[in-house]
């Protein structure tokens, strides 16, 4: 079993930048595709960003698109997610999550198997 552990949240002024990081334990990430989901208040968990198991494909959600970059180092076992003019309705819960498999969509949160506990984002305008 895999555990994930999101870092690098916080609050910044819409513009700017921040890093995630998601360092998982337990299993080697490179038997996993991962991705990057968030929730915002009243709102379902949505995707925004996934990567392949060594990193060759990548997804992203319309909404981020051109801002954010999912990328990943199966050396140091960490997935990292640069979210580039953050904008106030990026402010969400960000989640990383595991996936052994994907048999269908990169965007369906009922591909992945382990979820960490989520990192809050927040840009204020």
């Amino acid at each position: 079993q895999v555990q994930l552990v999101e870092s690098g949240g916080g609050l910044v002024q819409a513009g700017k930048s921040l890093r995630l990081s998601c360092t998982a334990s337990g299993r080697t990430l490179s038997g996993y595709a991962m991705g990057w989901f968030r929730q915002a208040p009243g709102k379902e968990r949505e995707f925004v960003a996934a990567i392949s198991w060594f990193g060759d494909s990548t997804y992203y959600a319309d909404s981020v698109k051109g801002r954010f970059t999912i990328s990943r180092d199966n050396a140091k076992n960490t997935v990292y997610l640069q979210m580039n003019s953050l904008k106030p309705e990026d402010t969400a819960v960000y989640y990383c999550a595991a996936a052994r498999t994907i048999s269908g969509s990169w965007s369906d949160l009922g591909e992945y198997d382990h979820w960490g506990q989520g990192t809050q984002v927040t840009a204020s305008s």
